[in-house]
């Protein structure tokens, strides 16, 4: 009976895991959503087309800003979100 209650424990430890591995890794999601918010919310940033993308803590930016300014902003911004490893700034300024 101990042994049958032990398999059907690690049976639902192992179902949970593979819920969260199937979704991907949900503190990636959170980053990406603080990192989007702080972007869009900042007036030197605002107003960018920026695409934003996390992996495994990893944040990469890639797309146009205005201003050299934003661009230095956005990468100090999203570097400043909790749990983010490293920032790869792919932007490229482009005032028009």
């Amino acid at each position: 009976m101990r042994s049958w209650a032990v398999s059907l424990v690690l049976c639902l430890i192992l179902f949970q895991a593979g819920a969260v591995w199937a979704q991907g890794n949900p503190g990636d999601d959170r980053i990406y959503d603080q990192v989007r918010l702080k972007l869009t919310n900042h007036p030197d940033v605002k107003g960018g087309a920026i695409e934003v993308t996390v992996k495994e803590g990893v944040v990469t930016l890639a797309g146009k800003v205005r201003t050299e300014k934003a661009r230095q902003k956005a990468e100090g911004l999203a570097g400043k979100v909790k749990g983010v490893k490293k920032v790869i700034n792919h932007l490229q300024v482009s005032p028009t």
